[in-house]
């Protein structure tokens, strides 16, 4: 009996984590996310550069802002590593290795506070 051992395909993106990031974030506010918010955590941590944190109103936008960016970050050449809290809808995290993105009901949102927990990360501007 042999063992198969089953490896991601090496994902190459034409854009650096930071441009995926600013995309990511342009993307939940044309599904209106709101309270847009891109964290620079590369001074903070070695698991991962950036945080897109977003608020959506109700769970059906929050999964539209959450499929959306997957589907704009795969167009770019990413590949989501994985994805928690679909079901529940209320944090929904999307790994992209370098680049995570959260979003969040309001009161979850409120609750974990990430932006003030990782206050020592600088904004990184989106709208550009």
């Amino acid at each position: 009996m042999s063992t198969a051992i089953t490896r991601s395909p090496e994902v190459h993106t034409t854009t650096s984590a930071q441009e995926r990031a600013q995309l990511g974030a342009r993307i939940a506010a044309e599904n209106k996310g709101r309270d847009i918010l891109i964290l620079d955590m590369r001074g903070i941590t070695s698991l991962y550069d950036y945080f897109v944190i977003v608020t959506g109103a109700s769970r059906r936008q929050i999964h539209t802002i959450a499929e959306e960016i997957d589907a704009a970050l795969v167009r770019s050449g990413d590949q989501r590593l994985s994805i928690e809290g679909y079901e529940s809808s209320r944090w929904v995290v999307q790994d992209y290795g370098d680049v995570v993105v959260h979003v969040f009901d309001p009161a979850t949102r409120e609750y974990y506070s990430l932006e003030e927990l990782w206050a020592d990360a600088p904004r990184v501007d989106w709208a550009e």
